[in-house]
């Protein structure tokens, strides 16, 4: 709906066959107004009201969110709101040129997921109904492939008092489509990417204690693994995907794994023993894809021998046994059992060195490369998101010098304060929100874990503004670009060894104090105790209130 600040004289759609004049309500395609006016005006102050319901809807939206024609006014209140939410994390010890790049990335993990009701609380729905007096704040804009690595993860700490409500609107989803949400737009799905990457989101959102309808939350999570599109059937007859019966076969698995260990771990806290078998043994997929003589994930045809011939280093977009990467890219994406793939391997040292070739590959990729393959670091693909989780991978192998090391690097060649600043695609939020955490000096690599394992701060000082007014504040002493890695740590004034932290630990509020150095200090977090662990879970009862 368009209100004008001055009468018209009338106002007139084409739509490439014929005008039409004089109606309250046209319903076109293609089509081109003109407005005309008795006489020309000095300036026209325009009202655009939008409702994904009705026209009268849209009218209550203008009527309640802009009742009055001060422009001045619109800009000083959204800068406002702005700067509240841009101050939910403030930095210190850093130039102009950082502070650009580090406040337009929290901007823009801010920009989705977005409102999708009117002002009474009216949506319309994946099912084409419209819903009134729901409850909650629906929303949408759901790039889940993307977003549930780091965007989610760091909504829980700087946007808590959402989370129930984005978690609610994916549950409404999956009772108005049969599954909850793949790549959710405008109350559409679209379908787009691999996996069933709302699991992980809705899991951690209740293992952090978020106010979630658990009942309906195991109906939705249960109901979208075990439908039989999208090579989930396989999952279910074989425990495995055949390269030959399904496109991006391993993509699929992998991500399906991840999210099948998310269930388990859910189905056990409600005490179904039964679906806990069932779905740890899927959540172990991964390892039919790893092949232990070239030591990459790889293709497995329905007769199960490996797909041939393999190229490591070719891209088929779209159409081969991964998505949007390489087999190098694939590796990796196992962040809810790093142990497991360490074990694969065969052990730490030979884990490690796979790594630093990942890192110091000076190959080029051939075939039909996707375009989405972009922010290389060697072979690691700063650029899309199925590698976020790797730079952090050192950790869990005692070596948590080279995830500060690789994610000094990543921040500062990555990330520029110009309009073409990102490595790749924002994914509505996703590249950003991993500069955002590695900045303060922490990633939660297991999205479901609500364990944060530490890189390297970037700033001497960050103070992150949490619910019921505490604080947590990250200070790193000695600071420079040359001093990149972490000497000692300390807690809260008491010394801490790990190389990670929980997510209770930074929800109660608090100092996390680094000492930094020029030269690792490889001792840091490298006695097995004190490396960061795939299973960790956040105890609810150690939150606060405001979100339980």
């Amino acid at each position: 709906m368009i209100k004008l600040s001055e009468p018209i004289k009338s106002f007139k759609v084409f739509d490439d066959e014929k005008w039409h004049e004089g109606k309250t309500e046209i319903r076109v395609a293609n089509a081109k107004g003109v407005i005309s006016f008795e006489k020309a005006p000095k300036e026209v102050q325009v009202k655009v009201g939008l409702s994904p319901v009705s026209i009268e809807n849209a009218a209550k939206n203008i009527a309640a969110e802009l009742n009055h024609w001060k422009f001045d006014k619109v800009v000083a209140d959204a800068n406002a709101k702005w700067n509240q939410e841009l101050g939910k994390i403030t930095v210190s010890g850093a130039t102009d040129t950082e502070k650009r790049i580090f406040y337009t990335a929290l901007y823009h993990t801010m920009i989705a997921p977005t409102l999708f009701n009117d002002v009474n609380g009216d949506y319309r729905g994946t099912d084409k109904k419209v819903y009134t007096n729901p409850g909650f704040t629906n929303y949408t804009l759901f790039s889940l492939w993307d977003t549930y690595r780091a965007q989610h993860p760091l909504l829980t700490i700087v946007q808590p008092e959402r989370v129930g409500d984005i978690v609610t609107s994916m549950l409404k989803i999956h009772e108005q489509q049969g599954k909850l949400p793949i790549w959710h737009l405008r109350g559409c799905e679209t379908n787009t990417m691999v996996g069933y990457s709302a699991v992980p989101v809705v899991i951690d959102a209740i293992f952090k204690g978020f106010k979630v309808d658990k009942d309906l939350a195991w109906k939705a999570v249960k109901e979208s693994s075990t439908r039989n599109d999208r090579g989930v059937k396989w999952i279910k007859e074989r425990g495995w995907i055949p390269a030959d019966k399904e496109n991006e076969s391993v993509a699929k698995a992998l991500e399906y794994a991840l999210s099948d260990w998310a269930i388990a771990q859910f189905a056990k806290s409600l005490g179904k023993d039964a679906d806990y078998a069932n779905y740890s043994k899927r959540g172990q997929a991964y390892r039919h894809y790893f092949d232990p003589e070239t030591q990459f994930m790889r293709g497995k045809m329905e007769n199960g021998e490996w797909r041939t011939p393999f190229n490591p280093l070719h891209s088929q977009h779209r159409s081969d046994d991964y998505c949007e990467g390489v087999a190098w890219q694939y590796i990796w994406l196992v962040p809810q059992d790093v142990e497991g793939l360490i074990g694969l391997f065969g052990g730490d040292a030979p884990f490690l060195k796979k790594l630093d070739e990942l890192f110091g590959m000076e190959q080029k990729l051939e075939g039909h490369v996707s375009a989405d393959i972009t922010g290389l670091i060697g072979m690691y693909c700063q650029g899309n998101e199925p590698d976020h989780q790797v730079i952090y991978m050192y950790a869990f192998a005692g070596e948590q010098w080279k995830s500060a090391q690789r994610a000094r690097q990543a921040m500062t060649e990555m990330y520029k304060d110009d309009p073409n600043g990102l490595s790749g695609n924002e994914d509505c939020g996703q590249m950003s929100a991993w500069y955002i955490l590695s900045a303060l000096g922490f990633y939660q690599v297991n999205p479901v874990s609500g364990a944060y394992v530490f890189g390297s701060p970037l700033f001497d000082k960050a103070v992150v503004q949490l619910p019921g007014k505490k604080t947590f504040t990250v200070l790193a002493e000695n600071n420079s670009p040359e001093n990149i890695y972490i000497q000692k740590a300390e807690l809260n004034g008491q010394p801490y060894r790990k190389s990670f932290i929980t997510y209770n630990d930074i929800m109660s509020g608090g100092v996390l104090k680094f000492t930094m150095g020029k030269e690792p200090n490889k001792a840091f977090g490298a006695a097995p105790a004190d490396r960061p662990q795939s299973k960790i879970y956040s105890d609810a009862s150690k939150l606060p209130a405001v979100l339980r």
